[in-house]
């Protein structure tokens, strides 16, 4: 197995709000607000339609579900859902309070998994794609990189 670069890409978000306690965990819910990707292949916006519905499980750590649109330079939408598993640590911990301005990549273990939805022929090659990312944060920011998992 391999992984080839998909794209890069950047995400802004509303400060998140605060659900409460749920049955599953502390649930908050950032509304996205926009943003930019770019690859070898595709680059375009985040479009501000999607959100991501956190949990803050009781290990201290965060299982995200995000819904995300993108839409390439050339008019193509893509429905991009990924969930993401984040280990909190120090440096999470320092972004989440805005004591920092943000982590870089590699700082946590903050890795997604993610799968593609498009009816538009030119990107169709991505509906059968699963792929991988790592994540970093700055407030109200997110940022990944993001790779096409290959057979060999």
């Amino acid at each position: 197995m391999r992984l080839d670069p998909l794209f890069e890409l950047s995400a802004t978000f509303r400060t998140p709000v605060d659900v409460g306690a749920t049955p599953i965990g502390g649930r908050i819910i950032a509304d996205l607000t926009g943003g930019t990707f770019e690859g070898p292949k595709m680059k375009g916006t985040v479009r501000a339609s999607g959100a991501d519905w956190a949990v803050m499980r009781s290990d201290g750590n965060l299982r995200l579900d995000v819904r995300m649109v993108l839409e390439t330079d050339d008019g193509a939408v893509i429905y991009m859902p990924y969930r993401a598993s984040v280990v909190v640590n120090a440096a999470i911990e320092k972004v989440l309070a805005e004591e920092n301005g943000g982590t870089e990549f590699g700082d946590a273990y903050w890795i997604t998994q993610t799968q593609f939805e498009t009816g538009d022929e030119r990107y169709a090659w991505l509906n059968s794609k699963m792929a991988v990312g790592e994540g970093k944060l700055a407030p109200n920011l997110v940022s990944y990189r993001v790779f096409s998992v290959e057979p060999d």
